[in-house]
């Protein structure tokens, strides 16, 4: 893809070096990626994620997110609502997490701090708008009740199922509550068939691309480290399974990014 039309709604540039990040925002920008998100992964280095925000420029668009991963949530004090509120006022903060569930990598007994902080983060979406990047992971069935309890009895709140690799129970619970989902660079692995069928499914106003980065590199470029750059791979992938061109596909993703980060401005 030469136009600059793709958003890579998640990535993680605290993951590479201060010098490697003009170069990678370069790849990036000849790749055709004209913005992308640096995901926050604890609360108490919301700073961080802001300054590499900074590196905004005309040619490729940063913001960021600030929340506490599920895998980190032993690490501090559960945030409040309000915690996670204080720190999103910033202009270059659109959204808020990742934050969700994780039984995979998680021990059984820190199940129930998870839900706490999940909830919170919920909470905040909720009350700021801010749409919340949610990480679910071997976790389905506690994620969809959560995700069900807290719209019927709380009120709707904008979300985002990020790195889509769940079933089609968490697809749908997900799109009937009025959330969008996200596919990474699994969709383009050769065991992915069954992902690819649910990409397939999705309304196409629901639907965003992402790398992880600098994890799940996508195929051609699986067993390297990702980058931001590499969201083309994966929208090429989808656009086929899709059956559409590339340039509509990444302008549909793109669009819809807008539609749900309504402050990337």
């Amino acid at each position: 893809m030469t136009r600059t039309d793709l958003t890579d709604s998640h990535c993680h540039l605290d993951h590479f070096s201060d010098e490697e990040l003009p170069d990678l925002l370069a790849r990036a920008r000849d790749a055709g990626v004209g913005g992308l998100v640096t995901i926050g992964t604890r609360l108490s280095r919301a700073a961080q994620q802001k300054k590499l925000a900074a590196l905004d420029s005309p040619q490729v668009r940063v913001w960021c997110t600030i929340g506490t991963h599920p895998d980190h949530v032993d690490e501090a004090p559960v945030p409040t609502p309000d915690d996670i509120i204080a720190q999103t006022h910033d202009a270059c903060v659109i959204g808020i997490g990742e934050s969700g569930l994780d039984y995979f990598h998680g021990k059984p007994e820190i199940r129930p701090r998870q839900q706490e902080s999940f909830r919170a983060h919920i909470a905040a979406a909720r009350q700021t708008g801010l749409p919340l990047v949610i990480h679910t992971r071997e976790a389905d069935e506690d994620m969809i009740s959560i995700l069900r309890q807290e719209t019927e009895e709380k009120g709707a709140f904008p979300f985002l199922v990020h790195c889509f690799s769940s079933g089609p129970e968490l697809a749908r619970a997900a799109i009937e509550l009025g959330g969008y989902i996200s596919f990474s660079g699994i969709a383009t692995f050769n065991r992915s068939d069954a992902l690819r069928a649910i990409a397939v499914d999705i309304p196409a106003e629901r639907l965003l691309v992402e790398t992880d980065a600098p994890f799940l590199a996508p195929v051609p470029k699986r067993g390297k480290r990702n980058e931001p750059g590499y969201v083309a791979h994966t929208a090429q992938r989808l656009a086929q399974v899709r059956q559409m061109d590339d340039d509509r596909f990444a302008a549909l993703t793109t669009a819809n990014f807008h539609r749900l980060f309504t402050k990337a401005a």
